[in-house]
């Protein structure tokens, strides 16, 4: 019997680590270990980077373009047909020269839950591309029951087609000693002492400025800074003398950041789904989150939860966690242990391979 052959862009695997990035490489290492007799296209305008997995059932194919709307609108899906792919998986945008077997996975629908968060250029792409993407894709596939939610509130046209994969904490992710992390963090970095933690591109929507406004009212007693790791993305900052920007850092960096921090800040108005929330369980840090979007489905009852939007409600819960004993800390990392074991990359290869085969089995 031929295998059934299926097309994903996998443009991103290699790339920076961002929330769309762990996403393919999660997925793909997840289909890595499940039993299917498919052959996997991986279509990229890169090298092949040492995380795709060395199986006869992946092979990469490099192809150009002078323009990334080119090769997403035009080379990539005339390649993908060309080479007889029964099913086609994008992130967001699916080319109109996918009539039949597309599957486009949307992770959030942000762009309309507060234009602010968005360059006013980029949010009309997203609102004008997102759509039509979703109705002529056979399947919609999101990361959480929230992003569904959302879907189906802002898009027309699509209730019936949409699956929830949650997303999950990739092997790369790993804890270590807090004495070797405290070591890699001085060696790496320049820093000493005890910090908090934020992690992301820093856009409007993740709300950092929250965090760094809260750290700046902690008191003189506390030595406390706000290590805030990512790209610099968009949008004005105040910093103050507890924040210390670190820029986008390694893997091996950003694990020993999550191991030695004394609390994890996730501050953002709206998440998708919040796979660092998963990173920080695994690496036994504390986490305070805001209630919104995602998280509660992501955290569940793992994170301490900030009852508030304001600087003094989160510097009063970020006092408390620093303060805190050790029993009390120890029960909020074994929650944390048992909230990220809930989700695997595995499981949502298994359920990503059934869409798959759903779609396929719908255009034979």
């Amino acid at each position: 019997m031929p295998k059934k052959i299926i097309a994903l862009d996998a443009r991103l695997i290699g790339k920076d680590n961002t929330g769309d990035t762990s996403y393919w490489t999660g997925l793909v290492r997840g289909l890595a270990d499940i039993d299917s007799d498919n052959l996997y296209l991986l279509f990229s305008n890169t090298a092949k980077p040492p995380s795709v997995p060395d199986d006869p059932r992946f092979q990469w194919l490099e192809m150009h373009s002078s323009r990334d709307r080119w090769w997403s609108l035009l080379r990539f899906p005339l390649a993908a047909r060309r080479l007889r792919a029964k099913a086609i998986h994008v992130q967001y945008n699916l080319s109109p020269l996918v009539p039949h077997g597309g599957i486009t996975t949307v992770h959030d629908v942000s762009f309309y839950a507060d234009p602010s968060w968005f360059r006013p250029q980029d949010r009309l792409i997203l609102q004008r591309m997102v759509p039509s993407s979703c109705r002529r894709a056979d399947k919609v596939i999101t990361v959480s029951e929230f992003s569904k939610g959302e879907i189906l509130k802002n898009i027309s046209g699509v209730d019936g087609k949409i699956a929830v994969t949650h997303n999950a904490c990739g092997d790369e992710v790993q804890p270590m000693s807090r004495d070797y992390a405290q070591s890699l963090i001085e060696r790496e970095l320049g820093f000493k002492g005890p910090f908090c933690l934020a992690v992301g591109t820093r856009w409007p929507r993740k709300n950092l400025q929250l965090a760094m406004d809260a750290m700046k009212l902690l008191p003189d007693s506390v030595p406390h800074k706000l290590l805030l790791t990512g790209k610099a993305g968009w949008g004005e900052e105040e910093l103050n003398a507890r924040v210390i920007p670190t820029g986008y850092v390694t893997r091996e960096v950003l694990n020993a950041l999550f191991s030695a921090a004394d609390v994890y800040l996730a501050p953002a108005h709206y998440e998708g789904f919040g796979i660092t929330l998963l990173e920080a369980f695994r690496c036994g840090c504390p986490v305070l989150a805001s209630p919104n979007g995602a998280h509660l489905e992501a955290g569940g009852g793992a994170p301490v939860y900030a009852k508030e939007w304001t600087p003094e409600a989160w510097a009063t819960e970020i006092l408390g966690l620093v303060t805190s004993d050790s029993s009390k800390l120890e029960a909020i990392r074994q929650r944390g242990f048992t909230q990220e074991a809930k989700f695997s990359w595995r499981n949502c290869a298994a359920m990503t391979e059934n869409i798959y085969q759903e779609v396929i089995a719908r255009n034979s």
